[in-house]
């Protein structure tokens, strides 16, 4: 029988209101920003300051390769010699030697989650921001957390590091090596025995260092060693590498719970990393490709160009940044030439000026960043960084004559 619901115009009717309420439910009330339709615009600058640093051409080029997938046989290669890479970068042989997804951030926590519980007892050597970070991250999972307090720039001897553990008797102690953020790279002789003295685990912080300055993972006994990718090794940041050797594996894979982490328990990470024995690598997160990609490549580089001679190159321009600075009639914030961090070099804020008019005005008619202090060296320091790629006496020259232009352009107060 015939329906009015038949009707050609009622059938139009209802498809024409179908079609509207669907243009209800998918139309966009927040239009395209006008931002995302230009194009993107990087500036080229000079980074002289603390990381991260210029990257070299063959770096970038090695991040733009066509993307493979994470589990890929060719990516787990690919990882594996990553691996060969950071051995050889931190002298040593442990297998447990991967790169964490992330910035040095990341590798400091794993670091921390893995081989501490919560109310166990952990000593920080702090002298600047590093060992101040180390302190809260502890604290905030829950550790007994003591601190060695120097200001910035000081550094420890073995006997007062060796005295703070017999009082403490912590189960893990943390140093920084390279102090960023105050131009200080720490002796580390003689301190992974007397952790091994008193069953305490040594971490080391290299993410300034590595590469600039001589550090050796297994001859110096140091249990677990990290860095990051943006500062002598020339990677973009975002990998982390890191190692634990078999003393920190026992304690990192016999806890009564589980790290805080799930993306940083090395439970998962060395599977995924191939560390653990097992045939088969599981899924447990997605790796940064691209970064890795770079990562590899700078690996690459130290490795062609040694490591001695890396060091050794650091050493001398930063030897060469030195004189300039005190021809200019700057001051080195750190007076031990041997203490001197060869990446990083720190100055005290000349007399009479304004540090950050300083830094804008060399920003501004130089396109060079430098920068001043971090955390506790704020407003005590100026920061120079040529590192790896950037590590030539002709940036030196640069540097040295944008400060030269900046202290004769800039106010000086007549106080």
């Amino acid at each position: 029988s015939w329906s009015a619901l038949d009707s050609p115009l009622v059938g139009r009717s209802a498809s024409v209101l179908q079609r509207m309420d669907h243009r209800s439910v998918s139309s966009v009330t927040i239009p395209p920003p006008a931002c995302m339709l230009r194009p993107l615009e990087v500036p080229m600058r000079y980074l002289f300051g603390p990381g991260p640093s210029n990257v070299p051409p063959r770096v970038l080029a090695s991040g733009s390769r066509p993307i493979i997938g994470h589990l890929h046989p060719e990516m787990y290669e690919i990882m594996n010699d990553i691996k060969k890479g950071i051995q050889y970068a931190f002298q040593t042989e442990n297998n447990m030697t991967i790169s964490m997804s992330g910035s040095g951030h990341a590798a400091m926590e794993c670091a921390v989650f893995n081989v501490v519980e919560p109310g166990e007892s952990v000593l920080v050597a702090v002298n600047g921001i590093w060992g101040e970070r180390v302190a809260e991250i502890a604290e905030r999972m829950g550790a007994n957390v003591h601190t060695m307090v120097k200001a910035p720039g000081g550094y420890y001897t073995k006997e007062e590091i060796e005295q703070a553990i017999e009082k403490h008797k912590p189960v893990l102690f943390f140093l920084t090596h390279g102090e960023s953020s105050a131009g200080l790279c720490h002796p580390v002789d003689g301190i992974g025995d007397i952790c091994r003295k008193h069953n305490c685990l040594f971490l080391v912080d290299t993410v300034a260092s590595l590469g600039a300055a001589p550090i050796f993972m297994d001859k110096q006994k140091i249990d677990i060693l990290y860095t990051g990718s943006q500062k002598a090794l020339n990677a973009p940041p975002g990998t982390a590498p890191i190692s634990f050797n078999d003393r920190a594996c026992y304690k990192m894979f016999n806890r009564k719970t589980k790290p805080i982490s799930y993306l940083f328990d090395m439970t998962h990470l060395s599977n995924y990393w191939g560390c653990d024995g097992n045939t088969v690598r599981a899924y447990h997160h997605t790796g940064p490709v691209s970064g890795f990609f770079a990562l590899r490549e700078s690996l690459a580089i130290l490795a062609e160009k040694g490591l001695e001679e890396s060091w050794r190159k650091h050493k001398e321009v930063s030897a060469y940044l030195y004189k300039g600075l005190e021809d200019l009639g700057l001051k080195l914030f750190i007076p031990d030439r041997d203490l001197r961090l060869p990446s990083v070099t720190t100055i005290a804020i000349p007399e009479g000026y304004d540090w950050r008019e300083m830094l804008g005005y060399i920003m501004k008619h130089h396109q060079m960043e430098m920068t001043g202090g971090l955390g506790p060296s704020i407003g005590m320091v100026m920061r120079i960084g040529l590192m790896g790629y950037n590590c030539e006496k002709t940036n030196a020259d640069k540097a040295l004559h944008a400060l030269a232009d900046a202290l004769k352009n800039c106010k000086k107060s007549k106080a």
